[in-house]
């Protein structure tokens, strides 16, 4: 209540001063407040990285993105603007189109438009990507993953594989050869019911793969 009541007096004090009707004399606050933020922060990438491949940075970005009406839209369709008729790769148009959500305050920084948050994580290891995918395999896990007990549902060799927790949350684990002696895993656990319970994943899975990381050192 209190910063809608000092919107409101900053925008009766425009009116005055400028003879603007309410409606236009609040746009302008509300964006001169909105141009001191820190978009590139709040987007979670810096301007000169989203710049360089999609040839502009978040401030004009967000503007672009407000004049087709992108803050009413659904995540699916802004992405799909970004990708048909603004010409961003599909894998920027993602990224953009969660930086402008979260600028625009439709969502929080690790969570998903509809609710839910999900926890990124990554390693690079100096081993073969057979031998990182076969420690998540059942009998080898539990030596840096402890007694957690996830369901496989799907996996596919050396490349993939999708898990669904004790708790019913998912998690899509991927690996990459980097070189013959040199692979990465990625971590994506998903449908997290709040940010305190991403904030706690997110220590986990930081742990447990720096135990990983000493399994192999072991």
């Amino acid at each position: 209540m209190p910063k809608q009541k000092d919107l409101k007096r900053h925008v009766r004090e425009r009116m005055r001063r400028t003879g603007e009707s309410y409606t236009t004399a609040r746009a302008q606050v509300v964006r001169t407040k909105d141009d001191k933020r820190d978009y590139a922060a709040i987007a979670g990438m810096s301007d000169e990285a989203v710049k360089t491949k999609t040839g502009r940075d978040w401030r004009d970005w967000v503007r672009v993105l407000d004049q087709h009406g992108a803050a009413s839209k659904p995540h699916r369709s802004i992405a799909a603007l970004l990708r048909d008729e603004l010409d961003v790769s599909a894998w920027w148009a993602q990224t953009v189109t969660v930086g402008y959500e979260r600028v625009r305050g439709l969502r929080d920084t690790g969570q998903r438009r509809g609710g839910g948050y999900d926890v990124n994580k990554s390693k690079t290891l100096p081993v073969a990507v057979a031998d990182l995918y076969a420690a998540f395999g059942a009998r080898k896990r539990v030596r840096w993953l402890g007694d957690v007990k996830p369901r496989i549902k799907t996996s596919t060799r050396d490349k993939s594989m999708r898990l669904t927790w004790e708790d019913g949350t998912q998690v899509d684990v991927h690996f990459y050869a980097k070189a013959a002696t040199k692979s990465q895993v990625t971590i994506q656990h998903r449908e997290l019911p709040d940010k305190a319970s991403a904030e706690r994943v997110r220590a986990f899975w930081t742990e447990r793969l720096a135990e990983l990381a000493r399994s192999f050192a072991s």
